[in-house]
């Protein structure tokens, strides 16, 4: 998979970029990332990339004239399989699905806000689409794109040691419990300052184990994070003879 990064601070990438997981895997050559500088798409003495906002207001908006000329650079020409993602506060919150369907696609081109925001016109007929990180305001998108690189590339097959890794985790568990935190973990000594491992995971039973792990997970979710469990909608019970003319309600 490739990635390209348009940011204004491509020295930034130096550190997140070259580390662990991410460095394996351009090493392996699974993931190839280009950072793009852009006021190499200036023609001015100054290189601006930014301009005051129409109707007045604080900071500086980033212009929409170097941002095309650079995607339109990069990709002359776009496909289903290339998409332009702008990073942003104001975009749809990024997790893990979202995460496994950009893993399928051949390219991403991340778009780096900065200052008071991109020109709304990058959002509307440039970018596939508009993500945000979280529920607050960072300096730049910069921050953001490593995250998403490292979320998507870790996704993609021969990335890491073993792929059920990806799997078996919070936000990717299988099955009823997909969207849930990742259970427990726990590793020696079973004995630490008096606390000790819970029982089940030493008898060997890995019946049980399985079991304790799927409650462990639903309790801490329920614990850290019950929004994730409100989110998941009760499986309905197999319809019987009276429930014949709902068949056809949506789930």
């Amino acid at each position: 998979m490739t990635f390209h990064v348009l940011t204004i601070f491509p020295d930034f990438f130096r550190g997140p970029l070259d580390c662990g997981v991410l460095a394996r895997a351009r090493q392996a050559g699974l993931v190839r990332i280009f950072i793009h500088n852009l006021r190499d798409w200036t023609h001015d003495r100054h290189r601006t990339v930014d301009d005051r906002p129409f109707g007045g207001g604080e900071g500086m908006v980033l212009k929409p004239e170097p941002i095309f000329a650079a995607v339109e650079s990069i990709w002359p020409q776009r496909s289903p399989d290339r998409r332009v993602i702008l990073l942003s506060a104001q975009g749809r919150l990024f997790n893990q699905l979202i995460a496994r369907r950009l893993a399928r696609l051949e390219e991403l081109l991340l778009i780096c806000g900065r200052y008071e925001g991109v020109d709304e016109r990058v959002a509307e007929h440039l970018a596939d689409d508009e993500l945000s990180v979280g529920d607050f305001v960072l300096s730049g998108g910069e921050l953001a794109a490593a995250l998403l690189i490292d979320v998507v590339t870790r996704l993609l097959p021969g990335v890491l040691g073993n792929q059920a890794s990806a799997t078996e985790e919070s936000f990717s568990s299988p099955g009823p419990d997909l969207g849930i935190l990742d259970c427990p973990q726990y590793t020696r000594p079973a004995d630490f300052r008096g606390w000790k491992v819970p029982e089940v995971l030493l008898s060997g039973n890995h019946a049980e184990i399985r079991r304790w792990r799927r409650q462990a997970a639903l309790l801490k979710t329920a614990r850290l994070r019950p929004d994730l469990l409100a989110r998941q909608a009760p499986p309905e019970p197999p319809p019987g003879p009276s429930d014949l003319v709902n068949l056809g309600r949506n789930p």
